[in-house]
């Protein structure tokens, strides 16, 4: 029998992040996952559906936008399959980068199913369910991630109900799409499909498409989308979802009122649930919340010593981000350093489509919930000289302070690489910066980060282009 001094089972971006740091300080660790490396952000997520987008932006800009740079062509196509080939190349080639660093890093790989006998020990299951070895480690840790949440009234058959790893390899391109759940992932989908001339219509329960973000950041997502002829249905109810032999009829219910409706494909995109099922948690009296396990998040120990969990297995906010720090903070802590643990009220939220919408801390409702007073900063992109140039003017920056002590307590921005620019604001909280540091911190010329600086100057009458 292997003896370790850590074993991983899963090997998502939490997984792989905990071992190869486990790697790093020296201890004699093991990674055991069925599939390849990088989970599902790395294979059926996080970077195909960015190629997938990137193929979609640029379509887009080409189709709608091309005389506007003065560009001219006879005819314009897109190859699906070739799209979906390039997804899927990327995400190859990625993983086995990840498979080279984890060996880089003397952790052994160990491509089976894990399942828990003991607090010390592992049995590795073939595909048919059979013990082939077992290993033995001093500390496990169990990051086997989330997968897509299924509810009855939305039967997936990875046909015409689908989830996203479905949506993005589908063998051609559907006519019309239902998506269900206008979170992120739905969000991100429904721009790919309308875009490459998709009849989209999204169906979200809430009152407002990406209802994790500020109301004012939501509501201009949702007049872009509508504007390229998504059809949106907010506070609405999926009743029953059919398949039949002309597409799958939808029915739901909003103000009172049933409405049904038909397309080729519905995909649904509400939420995910904890893998949690097979991996000896029962056996082990390892305690379970909502389908998630419960830890304690000082160091992501289970009640049973010796026993962690970190990532999406532990319950929200599912993401690889998240997922990452959590393990390197888990893995540190093990090994005895001091590590600063995840500060959750910090983590930046990213949606990719375009415009992109990225944010940070408190929206406006919830600093007001908190009985703030408050400064808001909201800068325009149609002000900024970048984004003129480079024809990229929807959306804004918006900032938020708390007008006592000048404390940013959130950062929402809508408009291209928004997802790029929250990188200084999440620094920028993490150092407790005021308003001021942001106005004084000089910005390079012609930029779109510019905008921070002018949205901070904006909250205290100081913007200068505008």
């Amino acid at each position: 029998m292997s003896k370790y001094d850590l074993a991983i089972l899963g090997g998502g971006p939490g997984g792989y992040v905990a071992a190869i740091r486990a790697g790093q300080l020296g201890l004699k660790t093991v990674v055991i996952d069925k599939d390849n490396l990088g989970g599902i952000c790395l294979n059926w997520g996080c970077i195909p559906t960015k190629s997938l987008l990137k193929n979609a932006e640029i379509y887009d800009t080409l189709s709608n936008h091309s005389g506007d740079f003065g560009i001219s062509f006879k005819e314009l196509s897109i190859d699906f399959s070739k799209v979906i080939k390039r997804s899927r190349d990327i995400s190859e080639k990625i993983s086995k980068n990840v498979e080279m660093l984890v060996k880089k890093n003397k952790v052994d790989r160990i491509r089976g199913f894990g399942k828990l006998s003991s607090k010390n020990t592992i049995d590795i299951l073939d595909n048919d369910g059979k013990k082939t070895s077992t290993i033995e480690a001093d500390k496990i840790i169990i990051a086997t991630g989330a997968r897509p949440r299924n509810v009855p009234s939305i039967p997936v058959d990875r046909k015409d109900i689908i989830t996203s790893s479905e949506a993005m390899n589908l063998p051609e391109m559907p006519s019309s799409l239902i998506v269900v759940g206008a979170g992120a992932i739905g969000i991100e989908f429904a721009y790919f499909y309308s875009v490459l001339g998709t009849k989209v219509t999204i169906i979200e329960m809430l009152d407002r498409i990406l209802p994790v973000e500020d109301r004012e950041v939501s509501e201009t997502l949702a007049k872009s989308f509508k504007k390229r002829g998504v059809e949106i249905h907010t506070g609405a109810v999926v009743e029953s979802a059919k398949p039949g032999k002309d597409g799958v009829t939808v029915t739901i219910t909003k103000d009172g009122k049933k409405i049904e409706m038909k397309a080729d494909k519905v995909l649904s995109a509400i939420g995910v649930t904890g893998n949690i099922e097979g991996i000896g948690l029962e056996e082990l009296g390892i305690e379970i919340f909502k389908n998630h396990i419960k830890v304690d998040k000082k160091d992501y120990s289970t009640n049973v010593p010796g026993i962690y969990a970190i990532g999406d297995v532990i319950g929200p906010p599912w993401l690889a981000h998240v997922a990452s720090a959590e393990g390197l903070h888990c893995v540190e802590t093990i090994k005895g350093l001091h590590s600063t643990p995840v500060d959750y009220g910090n983590i930046p939220g990213c949606t990719y489509c375009q415009p992109q919408v990225a944010s940070i801390g408190l929206t406006e409702e919830q600093a007001k919930e908190k009985g703030y007073k408050l400064k808001i900063g909201k800068f325009p992109f149609m002000a900024s000289g970048k984004a003129f140039a480079i024809g990229e003017r929807d959306g804004f920056v918006k900032l938020i302070f708390d007008e006592e002590y000048g404390e940013l307590l959130g950062a929402h921005i809508v408009g291209s690489e928004a997802t790029e620019m929250i990188a200084e604001l999440a620094i920028a909280r993490t150092l407790e910066a005021t308003y001021e540091t942001i106005i004084k911190t000089v910005h390079a010329h012609p930029t779109l980060s510019e905008s921070v600086m002018e949205a901070a100057a904006m909250a205290y009458g100081e913007a200068i282009h505008i």
